[in-house]
């Protein structure tokens, strides 16, 4: 990537953690390269990023059937 302009914002790259240009002439940002966000887009296409929670009452299965089927 090319040197960040004056006053630039850098952030970490959510990827690799190297310093990211912040700025509408990187077309990877957040990202430090289009590798980085290959990697990240890789993980999300692999359901690596879910959110833990309690299954709802809809989402229990009572004695293996569906309790839409009773």
């Amino acid at each position: 990537m090319s040197t960040p302009l004056s006053g630039a914002r850098q952030v970490p790259c959510p990827s690799c953690g190297e310093p990211s240009l912040f700025a509408a002439s990187n077309r990877w940002r957040p990202f430090c390269s289009g590798r980085c966000a290959g990697i990240d887009f890789g993980a999300w296409a692999n359901e690596d990023f879910r959110v833990a929670a309690a299954p709802s009452s809809d989402d229990e299965v009572e004695d293996g059937h569906d309790e839409a089927r009773h």
